[in-house]
């Protein structure tokens, strides 16, 4: 069975506490699986326990951030409503502090965190530091 990267224990000291405990480790599942297509699968080749005491911080903690954002936005990211507007009162969806990124959709602050761990990168040469 798939393992996420972040605990319950993680998140309890990482993410916000939103999601409900009873969920906890269904959302860290999903947002494991979504950094894996961020990362291009690099953590599922090189296993987690190979890479470095950093990169495994950084995978938890952005683990958890994401748990939180897909949680709380689940609603809206899962609305094919792009934007909204009657008699001059308008509503939009998408705005500047999210991205969608190999169609998972992640808050700039996070992606920037989980980037530094360096599995981001398109570079088709790259391999594990350790």
């Amino acid at each position: 069975m798939y393992e996420p990267y972040a605990t319950e224990t993680d998140y309890l000291s990482l993410g916000s506490g939103e999601i409900p405990p009873n969920k906890i480790e269904e959302r860290l599942r999903h947002a494991s699986r979504q950094i894996d297509t961020l990362t291009y699968n690099r953590i599922v080749a090189t296993k987690f326990e190979n890479l470095t005491e950093f990169q495994q911080g950084i995978i938890k903690e952005s683990c958890c951030l994401l748990a939180d954002f897909l949680y709380e936005n689940g609603d809206l990211l899962n609305s094919a409503l792009n934007s909204y507007s009657v008699n001059g009162v308008s509503m939009s969806f998408g705005g500047i502090t999210v991205d969608i990124i190999n169609s998972v959709p992640i808050r700039k602050d996070i992606y920037a965190l989980l980037s530094q761990s360096g599995l981001c990168t398109t570079n088709l040469n790259w391999r594990c530091p350790r």
